[in-house]
């Protein structure tokens, strides 16, 4: 049996109950999310406080915590795990804003997502504008967060939504238009 099936199997075991699938469950989805959260921090403000093994950690604990969750498939985990992080992250920058009062404040590059190389956008405010956008288009939200806060790259999100890599790549440009006129002044038609 393959990983992406032993991931399938053990999260349809966890689901049903038998915590023993949980231990075997770590072990198969550790590096991969551990990858995911590498790239994200590399992202971050340079002396961000969380280290990826930390916030791997902190979201495999919240994960573990989930209650009566019906694992669809190893895309499903690996799509609710990008939405631990990017709350992690989140009330990480809240608790960084609150103690230092705007002064530093976390900040996300945008370059993937509005092209503009130099921009960078407090994750606060990205977090806010994907709220804005979760409204309208429930599904080119998740795209953004899919690589905003889970760092996968366009092939892994269209494995993770299960759709064509085209249909991948359409939907993150549409999103990332849509952000490029929320988020950075003077880009809008």
């Amino acid at each position: 049996m393959s990983t992406v099936h032993d991931v399938t199997a053990l999260l349809d075991d966890w689901s049903r109950g038998d915590r023993r699938a949980l231990d075997r469950l770590l072990p198969l989805v550790y590096a991969e999310l551990r990858r995911v959260a590498a790239r994200q921090l590399r992202r971050e403000r340079t002396g961000h406080t969380l280290q990826p093994t930390a916030l791997v950690h902190e979201a495999y604990l919240r994960l573990v915590e989930q209650r009566n969750v019906e694992w669809q498939n190893r895309a499903h985990f690996y799509g609710v795990a990008a939405q631990v992080m990017r709350r992690i992250l989140v009330d990480h920058a809240r608790r960084q804003t609150a103690r230092k009062r705007g002064d530093g404040a976390q900040r996300v590059p945008i370059e993937d997502i509005a092209e503009t190389a130099a921009a960078e956008v407090p994750v606060l405010v990205l977090d806010h504008a994907l709220g804005r956008l979760e409204q309208l288009d429930p599904g080119l939200a998740h795209i953004v967060e899919l690589r905003a806060f889970g760092g996968l790259t366009i092939d892994e999100v269209a494995h993770v939504l299960n759709v064509s890599v085209s249909t991948a790549k359409r939907d993150w440009r549409t999103a990332k238009a849509w952000l490029r006129n929320e988020l950075v002044p003077g880009s809008g038609s």
